[in-house]
């Protein structure tokens, strides 16, 4: 069984006293089921479990009637031998998007208060998805959490690596202290392999239980094949799902130029890197699209390094990351693994590197942003950090991070005195610039 840190918002959510009903947004098999049906059971007496898109027939239930007592008397009907008794009762609506009115009904079900009820939704937030539009979504009724990929955290405790250990990498990196040795290696080699493996549920398993690298890759590219067969995916009026083909073609055709976007010097997402003649207007939409499924994360350039950054940030500029590490590397060539695991690559190594930390940010529920200007300074992410606005710098290697030091000479120009560089070494600090290693990562928070 695989912890993740959610359990512990759902406990919280079962003893909160003004308790709605909650939704659970996440990329398709990043673990929601699983991790819902594990706190049912260790949680509640009965539990009731409803999945939209295996069974079609129930999407009728809510097709007239939100009285909870009607629903509950149909919801019994369909499904034999279920206890349903209030106060102690858990109903579980799974993949939710595919039922429009199911979720108009959690409205009800929080105002009649004698039922918890938990939904799972996968493509939920993709405007257009539903040709219902909003009016399906109960706004002020319903409680929101969203379910990502496993964090490198949570990837240690799969790996038996014991509290007390993460809890001496927290206190090293508070104290600005060098992690010892042995503790380092250790995290350096398992960080490379969550660079290879990522976060995904079942990919995580497979790894713990085979070490097997090739059965990993071949997990990840089933699911990414399954991600594409839901581009351009729609539910129509009579909640019947369909595929926009030309939606389709673009969506796959910015999907699939992701690898080579990172390529590049300058990561700007260019549009001509999709088609010679692409325009933001063309592919504006399927870059939508993918975001809102949680698949990629965009990166937006900001005009000053100031704070707020969301205020500061350009909307027509940004890269594009992949949500998981693992599933980018899946993107690319048979042998990348090898080559990550050995340390056998050379420039691209630095797009590798610069996505798991996109990856890791996008997992502390941070938005991403980066500083580039036309003369060629460029700062990898800007972010906030102990209330400050704060540079950092991500380095395959050791080398120098010249854009960073160019920023923090010049302090009246851009008001920043702070910086994390990111790299292989250990932990160090000189001056106004924090050294931490990449597995510490995770620690970059408002403490």
């Amino acid at each position: 069984m695989l912890k993740r840190k959610i359990y512990d918002e759902l406990l919280k959510w079962k003893e909160s006293k003004d308790k709605k009903p909650l939704v659970i947004k996440g990329l398709r098999q990043v673990g929601k089921t699983y991790i819902v049906r594990q706190f049912a059971n260790d949680n509640y007496e009965n539990v009731i479990y409803i999945d939209f898109r295996k069974n079609q027939e129930l999407r009728s239930i809510f097709d007239h009637s939100f009285i909870v007592n009607d629903l509950i008397s149909q919801i019994t009907a369909y499904i034999p031998n279920v206890n349903v008794v209030p106060y102690k009762t858990l109903l579980i609506f799974d993949e939710v998007q595919d039922c429009p009115n199911a979720r108009s009904s959690l409205k009800y079900f929080y105002e009649d208060g004698r039922y918890d009820v938990i939904c799972t939704c996968s493509l939920l937030g993709i405007k257009g998805y539903s040709n219902k539009g909003d009016n399906a979504i109960p706004v002020g009724y319903e409680e929101v959490i969203y379910l990502k990929p496993m964090d490198f955290e949570e990837f240690l405790w799969a790996n038996g690596i014991s509290n007390k250990t993460i809890e001496e990498l927290k206190k090293c990196f508070l104290e600005c202290k060098e992690v010892l040795p042995a503790i380092h290696t250790k995290m350096s080699d398992l960080f490379r392999k969550y660079i290879c493996v990522g976060g995904m549920p079942e990919v995580v398993n497979a790894f713990i239980e085979t070490g097997d690298l090739n059965k990993v890759l071949k997990l990840q590219r089933n699911i990414l094949e399954s991600y594409q067969d839901d581009f351009g995916r729609h539910l129509s009026s009579d909640n019947s799902l369909y595929i926009d083909k030309k939606e389709l073609a673009t969506i796959l055709a910015v999907f699939k130029s992701i690898p080579s976007q990172l390529a590049k010097e300058n990561k700007k997402f260019q549009f001509s890197k999709v088609n010679e003649k692409g325009t933001n207007k063309s592919f504006k939409r399927a870059i939508e699209w993918l975001e809102d499924a949680g698949i990629i994360n965009r990166c937006y350039n900001l005009s000053i390094t100031e704070l707020p950054l969301e205020g500061n940030k350009k909307d027509d500029i940004f890269k594009v990351y992949m949500q998981d590490s693992g599933l980018f590397v899946a993107m690319l060539e048979d042998g990348t693994q090898k080559d990550i695991l050995n340390g056998n690559l050379l420039v691209y190594k630095g797009a590798i590197y610069e996505n798991i930390i996109a990856d890791a940010f996008s997992k502390m529920n941070r938005k991403l942003y980066y500083y580039h200007k036309d003369s060629g300074l460029e700062i990898d992410f800007v972010t906030r950090f102990k209330g400050k606005c704060t540079l950092i710098e991500v380095k395959s290697t050791s080398s120098k991070a010249k854009s960073l030091n160019t920023i923090l000479q010049d302090y009246n120009h851009y008001h920043v005195d702070s910086a994390i560089k990111i790299r292989e070494g250990n932990i160090a600090k000189e001056k106004n610039i924090l050294y931490i290693p990449h597995y510490l990562t995770f620690l970059i928070q408002e403490y």
